[in-house]
């Protein structure tokens, strides 16, 4: 009798189209993409689950969509065993998915692959864009859609554009409403 394997994915909460194994095979394609060394678990869970783990280790009330924990660092002459954990948020991963046009099950992907790079020691808050070069050669290698960094600045984009819009057109409205040399063709109320 062989001995029972280890569980890298728990799902807490199902994806639709998405197996353990279809899962799993994912992450150890994504671990070799990145070069990382180890094994990486991953837990499937809710954002209420999410928001506790984020308090609890980031000190931030809120439910987050993913959440990396890189094992302790082994001395140099050993063989790594777990590169670390990956929790992941299936109702932020279902929410932005649905925003976005594609699957859960591709969301949830597009996730653990964020979380693999930073247990790999990316970090996007602080490498000047490196961490997103590198998530999206890697999406397209894998054959994801749109990489989290790279929709997080599209959104950040799009707001900017967005509130420049508002702005000329607030401008426009307001002169509109005043000619040249006059204050305000509103009507108002006569006082006596």
């Amino acid at each position: 009798m062989s001995p029972p394997r280890k569980r890298v994915v728990i799902f807490q909460k199902r994806v639709a189209r998405l197996s353990e194994a279809t899962l799993r095979t994912f992450v150890l394609r994504a671990k070799r993409a990145v070069k990382l060394k180890g094994t990486v678990n991953l837990l499937l869970t809710s954002s209420n689950a999410m928001r506790s783990l984020n308090r609890q280790f980031r000190a931030k009330d809120v439910p987050t969509d993913v959440l990396s924990f890189p094992s302790p660092s082994l001395p140099p002459n050993q063989p790594p065993r777990a590169a670390g954990d990956i929790a992941i948020s299936v109702e932020i991963a279902a929410h932005n998915a649905a925003k976005l046009g594609h699957s859960t099950a591709e969301e949830v992907k597009i996730l653990a692959l964020h979380g693999i790079l930073h247990l790999a020691g990316f970090d996007h808050e602080r490498d000047n864009g490196e961490m997103a070069r590198k998530e999206a050669r890697l999406r397209r290698t894998l054959g994801l859609p749109v990489a989290l960094i790279e929709r997080d600045k599209m959104e950040r984009d799009k707001s900017e554009r967005d509130k420049i819009q508002r702005e000329k057109i607030q401008r426009t409205q307001s002169k509109r409403t005043r000619g040249p040399g006059r204050k305000s063709l509103k009507p108002r109320a006569h006082t006596p």
